[in-house]
């Protein structure tokens, strides 16, 4: 069966010779030229007829890798009630990303950021007996997050596309079985879209469950930071990276001499500490003041590190956490704003970080104002109520495995999967009738992968100086036609398409009127497809150039030479 060939004079494609005011990264500044996608308003997006078939030919590869683990795909509304959700705990949990909005009678709804309650619901409602598990459940569908800050493109937007598949068994045996179909089909689907990608341990964040990955694409324009060893085969999301808590010395064996307090006028940050009194910010004992449901705490962690705010939040979950500010000092003589210290404060719960180790002595401040003090020792001027693992990882801290130095690396999450447990099942109660006749709980699994983040991804990785360099699994044709020259040429290019189409390839021919070749050449490029053909010079003689987009490699060979290499490629 004959492909289609599609006309550049005919398709709504228009390039671009110069980037986008607003754009930032090389996908953002390449779509938008190439003419796939074009922007609506802060993180809305079109997908334009080039664009809509990338997304289609992933969303191809997708649905097949998931019909091959045997999952049934269904399309579940993107409009939902708020009362699942209420019941869940995410209705509050999401806190400004959900999209929230009333109906004309007053009732409360939401767009759907991900759909674990409704997937639950479903199998309450249509499995009821051990004969109906496991199943696995998915659907690609448009999601929704009101992100503050709509960037990237469509890396990071308000609206977008999503396969999310949940899986549902009688035992903890089934639900691994589960996990492990999805990690493998992941792996398949990112190999055949052309991904670099790395698997890394995650945090469940609000979704939920215990054990949890990520399928990361490592590109300068991650907002994702993960380490990876370059010993063993540890790699993780910064947010899951855990150490241990150090040895504790013994304080009477320590070097620390007394309490004693400096004079340390206008020093209120650690940087402007460390450079008074010409010591390391390691050397100091930097406390973080933070409001968890409205009770401040501090959290201590050295000079040298910051907290990372997430990890901190996942810590306290649910509790609201957020930084303290100028109000919280009033009426509160025991916090003096940039010179607080552990030693001496007044029904403050106190975190630290595991270096923060028993028999250790720190520089920090004396709770006065302009004052520090040195020789402050944990254990004997005073005492840390819990460890808490919350510093930011840097280069170099020791890998949780095998205590070598860790890389950072910046990467896009283009998949994730989680064990979720019985979190959902328990809340809506969810039971099937067991072998034993009697009631058991069901356990879940989810599953994501972010169809147009895939776009971006791949744009990311792939493209060059000259444009977008798609894989050939996912390109929007097979080969890109060039008719380099006035009716000679034209006519060779159609004729040159029709031959390709009919050979099962999928065609874009450039044969606009009016264009020059040296616009062609260039939009060939920023376009992107694998194989660019052109109908030049030596048309007459039936012989076109054909060219590898991604190593431009060049031979010209007779038309019919083409079309059976191009056929067989």
């Amino acid at each position: 069966m004959a492909a289609q060939v599609q006309r550049m004079s005919r398709l709504m494609v228009k390039t671009l010779r110069d980037d986008p005011a607003d754009a930032e990264t090389l996908s953002h500044k390449l779509l938008v030229r190439a003419g796939y996608v074009r922007r609506n308003a802060a993180g809305i997006w079109s997908w334009l007829p080039l664009g809509k078939q990338v997304l289609e030919n992933i969303t191809r590869v997708v649905r097949e890798e998931m019909d091959a683990i045997g999952a049934q795909e269904v399309t579940l509304p993107a409009l939902l009630p708020k009362e699942p959700y209420e019941a869940s705990g995410r209705w509050e949990e999401y806190g400004a990303e959900l999209f929230r909005l009333k109906d004309r009678k007053g009732g409360d709804y939401l767009l759907g950021p991900t759909h674990e309650e409704i997937f639950t619901l479903l199998v309450k409602d249509q499995c009821t007996s051990y004969k109906d598990l496991p199943v696995i459940l998915y659907q690609v569908q448009t999601k929704y997050r009101d992100e503050a800050r709509p960037r990237s493109g469509i890396l990071r937007s308000r609206e977008f596309l999503m396969k999310d598949s949940y899986s549902f068994d009688t035992t903890d045996e089934g639900l691994a079985q589960s996990y492990a179909l999805h990690r493998e089909a992941y792996i398949r689907i990112f190999e055949r879209l052309g991904l670099e990608h790395r698997i890394v341990s995650a945090v469940s964040g609000a979704m939920g469950g215990s054990a949890s990955e990520e399928f990361l694409a490592p590109a300068a324009a991650g907002e994702d930071t993960f380490v990876d060893c370059p010993a063993c085969d540890y790699a993780a999301n910064t947010e899951a990276v855990t150490f241990t808590a150090e040895v504790a010395l013994s304080v009477e064996d320590g070097a620390a001499g007394p309490v004693e307090e400096l004079d340390t006028p206008d020093t209120p940050t650690i940087e402007t500490l460390a450079a008074h009194l010409g010591v390391p910010a390691s050397a100091t004992l930097k406390n973080l003041l933070v409001k968890v449901d409205g009770e401040i705490v501090a959290v201590g962690v050295p000079g040298d590190r910051e907290v990372d705010l997430g990890k901190l939040g996942d810590h306290f979950a649910p509790a609201e956490v957020e930084l303290v500010t100028a109000e919280d000092f009033t009426g509160r003589p025991d916090l003096v704003r940039g010179y607080v210290g552990p030693q001496g404060l007044d029904k403050v719960r106190y975190l630290a970080d595991p270096r923060v180790a028993a028999g250790t002595a720190w520089i920090t401040g004396a709770n006065k104002e302009g004052v520090h003090a040195k020789n402050v020792v944990v254990g004997r001027d005073f005492e840390v109520d819990a460890y808490v693992d919350v510093v930011v990882v840097q280069e170099g801290d020791p890998c949780p495995k095998c205590g070598t130095g860790l890389k950072l690396d910046r990467a896009i999450e283009i998949g994730h999967i989680f064990q979720l447990g019985r979190k959902y099942a328990d809340t809506f109660q969810l039971d099937v009738l067991g072998q034993t006749g009697k009631p058991e709980r069901v356990t879940m699994g989810s599953y994501g992968v972010g169809v147009s983040r895939a776009v971006a991804a791949l744009a990311e990785q792939t493209a060059d100086e000259q444009g977008l360099c798609w894989p050939a699994e996912i390109a929007p044709a097979d080969v890109h036609v060039v008719a380099a020259g006035k009716a000679l040429q034209t006519e060779f290019a159609l004729t040159a398409a029709e031959q390709l189409a009919a050979a099962g390839l999928r065609v874009l021919v450039d044969e606009r009127p009016g264009v020059s070749p040296g616009v062609k050449f260039t939009d060939a490029e920023l376009i992107g497809v694998p194989k660019i053909l052109v109908a030049g010079r030596r048309s007459g003689d039936g012989i076109v150039e054909l060219k590898d987009r991604r190593t431009g490699e060049r031979e010209e060979l007779p038309l019919a030479e083409a079309v059976a290499k191009l056929s067989v490629s």
